[in-house]
């Protein structure tokens, strides 16, 4: 054997396990692990940069989950027949990972860092998304780059009234929450998920929960690192430093940076202030080489951390001049696109969505072809974030990782409260522009969906309002403020970025990233009793909007009747090779789509205008009808024979005229009694037991009266 490989196993108590073995694949990367659970494996590689690019502040961090379809014992679709580029909901996977490993670098480690996770064999009830994180935190903990790890995400989820931890995919059709969890031995810090309108206790239970398998998690990928012997991790130096400058900074510009933070100005108007402040101290340098300008810059911007942290913390006042539970104001409008089939805009401080719906068909459903999950799906929504929505100059090449981890979110929300599909024929499709940003979008995104929805006559079981919540913390003091609908600038220079989003009832989503350590449970209660205040405060004003869906759906949008057909009729409507079902989408100009289920043809017609739909009804209703014996049905007469007539009553439905039942009187003969292609009235008399129908067209006509018979008692002349 050339290798030597070193194998740990997770006891996840009920039976399962996860195995973690390094040693035995991609032994060139710094470090590398497979992570087995059933007939799950995924690979997980990390490599890093031995030094850091010139002049990066930062850690050029990548994070990539890609899928193998061969994992499922499936080849891709398309002309190249082959992965592609990452569809969405690797991206979302990868996002996850990213934000739970991303805070827990060294401030100071800059080196381009890549980590690529592959699932490589999948167990179809195994889902791997939550096996993603603790893969990469433990190939960086058998690696010798830096790392303030392990740290390990899982499923949370609570199924038939049972919290369980990383339950198989069919037990998730079963469940009232679902979180992804991710944290270290000490701290969670990331979290997102969705439930069916929770209580706050009931969310933090979860967490708490989820946070005792990750220690477990952490335990073992300590040991993992002891048995690799990578205790020691690299050595670097990626900063130039300056602590003379640095104070020099501090003391020249930090009152005027807290006057500015305390304006309660606008957020153009603070920056272009603060640059001010900057560029004036810069300008006091003289002059300066490229490494002392970007220190000096890198200062300043420490030094607006401090400022807006301590004006918080001190005062209880923030950069726009709110309290901490303070909302920014609200002004939403409904209606605003004319053509549209619902339409919202929807506006928080400096925050604006504009956002419409569209309701279609069962051809416009989303498809789904991914290794793992592939399938269709009736609600989209997509979320756009343009330059100009903060002001900036950006070329436009599609959504990033970024937009759709925020669309991501507010379609979890919104879908919770969608009507069942029984209850809702559509395919919807949401789409919020952000023409504005100043913090909170992705919540705006929810609040303008609500409204766009009710619009546009969906009935949703309640509105669904969101808010982001910060926090700013102070470890050496102890003190800590919890922020009530951040700003950006508070999202960026603070601790926390906590968006929770529900209905009068509860939470149906929320998303969670932390960037310190030492979080405790009492401190997110109160960031969740102070969001639901001011979710409830939102769903207030929205509601002086509009409070219910409306009663019914735009003139203008398109209608869908579903009917519920016998399955022997489906080869009917269809027709040989579609020729029927062609031939009336051709001549009514309506959609029809038929599938089976539950032993049922389910036939659906989309059209634009009550004429398609009445008259593809009444096609598909006259071919997929049950003769009943007793009905009249205006037949037309197919065929003639010496004993009778064959009448079509329905499509493909003929039946028997006897000569006997043509008329009271008796026919010899059937010489011109009737002409085929003639149309005649009859009645069902009865089907045998061959199926056979008897038909009857004496049975409706008048009887000829009797023949007069003559008085006996009349006296014989």
């Amino acid at each position: 054997m050339s290798y030597n490989a070193i194998k740990k196993v997770i006891d996840l108590g009920d039976g399962r396990t996860i195995e973690i073995e390094t040693g035995k694949l991609a032994k060139q990367a710094d470090g590398s692990v497979v992570v087995k659970m059933g007939n799950t494996m995924l690979l997980a590689t990390v490599v890093s940069a031995p030094e850091a690019k010139e002049g990066i502040d930062f850690l050029p961090l990548s994070v990539d989950y890609q899928e193998k379809y061969a994992a499922t014992g499936r080849i891709p679709g398309g002309f190249l027949r082959r992965e592609a580029r990452l569809s969405d909901y690797e991206i979302l996977i990868s996002r996850l990972v990213d934000r739970a490993l991303r805070p827990l670098f060294p401030e100071d480690y800059h080196a381009d860092t890549q980590v690529m996770i592959s699932l490589i064999s999948a167990d179809k009830n195994i889902m791997p998304d939550a096996l993603a994180g603790l893969a990469a935190s433990a190939a960086l903990s058998v690696s010798d780059i830096p790392f303030n790890g392990p740290i390990s995400e899982v499923r949370v989820a609570k199924i038939d009234g049972q919290l369980v931890i990383n339950p198989s995919l069919s037990e998730l059709e079963r469940a009232t929450l679902e979180f992804i969890v991710a944290g270290s031995e000490n701290d969670i810090n990331m979290v997102e998920g969705e439930a069916n309108e929770i209580q706050e206790e009931e969310m933090v239970e979860a967490l708490k929960f989820a946070h005792a398998a990750i220690k477990d998690h952490c335990r073992v990928q300590k040991e993992l690192t002891e048995a690799v012997g990578k205790t020691v991790k690299r050595t670097y130096s990626h900063e130039h430093s300056n602590e003379e400058l640095r104070k020099q900074v501090y003391d020249a510009t930090y009152s005027k940076v807290y006057e500015v933070a305390g304006s309660g100005s606008s957020k153009h108007e603070r920056h272009a202030k603060l640059r001010e402040v900057r560029d004036t101290f810069v300008a006091t340098l003289g002059e300066i080489d490229d490494v002392t300008l970007s220190l000096a810059k890198k200062y300043f911007h420490e030094v607006e951390y401090d400022a807006v942290r301590n004006l918080i913390l001190d005062e209880g006042k923030r950069l726009d001049g709110r309290t901490t539970t303070q909302i920014r104001p609200i002004w939403s409008e409904v209606d605003y696109l004319p053509a549209a089939h619902g339409s919202s805009v929807f506006t928080r401080g400096e925050t604006q969505s504009l956002t419409s719906v569209t309701l279609g068909g069962k051809d416009d459903e989303q498809m789904i072809d991914g290794a793992f999950l592939n399938g269709y799906s009736k609600f989209i929504l997509h979320y756009n974030f343009p330059g100009f929505s903060t002001g900036e100059v950006r070329p436009n090449r599609g959504p990033g990782r970024r937009e759709v981890g925020h669309g991501n979110l507010a379609m979890r929300s919104l879908k919770q409260v969608l009507p069942p599909d029984d209850e809702n024929p559509y395919t919807i499709r949401v789409v919020s522009d952000i023409l504005e940003s100043n913090g909170s979008s992705s919540m705006a995104t929810v609040c303008a969906g609500t409204l766009a929805l009710m619009d546009a006559g969906v009935k949703l079981k309640a509105p669904v309002s969101g808010i982001a919540m910060g926090l700013i913390t102070d470890e050496k003091t102890g003190k800590y403020a919890i922020l009530s609908d951040i700003l950006g600038d508070e999202d960026h220079l603070g601790d926390m970025d906590f968006k929770v989003t529900g209905t009068i009832n509860g939470i149906v989503a929320c998303q969670m990233d932390l960037k310190i350590n030492g979080l405790s449970y009492e401190v997110v209660a109160k960031a969740l009793a102070q969001a639901k205040e001011g979710r409830l405060h939102i769903l207030n004003e929205m509601s002086k909007t509009i409070s219910e869906p409306r009663a019914d759906y735009k003139p203008f949008a398109p209608r869908i009747v579903t009917l519920k057909i016998d399955k022997e009729f489906i080869g009917a409507v269809i027709g040989p090779g579609g020729k029927i079902i062609q031939e009336m989408q051709r001549e009514t100009g309506a959609t029809i789509n038929i599938e089976e289920k539950d032993n049922q043809g389910i036939v659906q017609i989309f059209a634009d205008n009550k004429e398609a739909i009445d008259s593809a009804v009444n096609r598909i209703r006259a071919i997929a009808a049950k003769p009943e014996v007793g009905e009249i049905y205006e037949g037309k007469v197919r065929s003639i024979m010496p004993f009778g007539a064959f009448v079509e009553i329905m499509p493909g439905k003929d039946g028997l005229l006897h000569i006997s039942e043509i008329d009271h009187r008796r026919l010899e003969t059937m010489d011109n009694v009737f002409q085929v292609g003639e149309i005649v009235r009859v009645k069902l008399l009865d089907i045998d037991k061959q199926g056979k129908l008897k038909l009857s067209r004496k049975a409706l006509l008048p009887k000829p009266p009797k023949p007069e018979q003559p008085n006996k008692e009349e006296p014989q002349a």
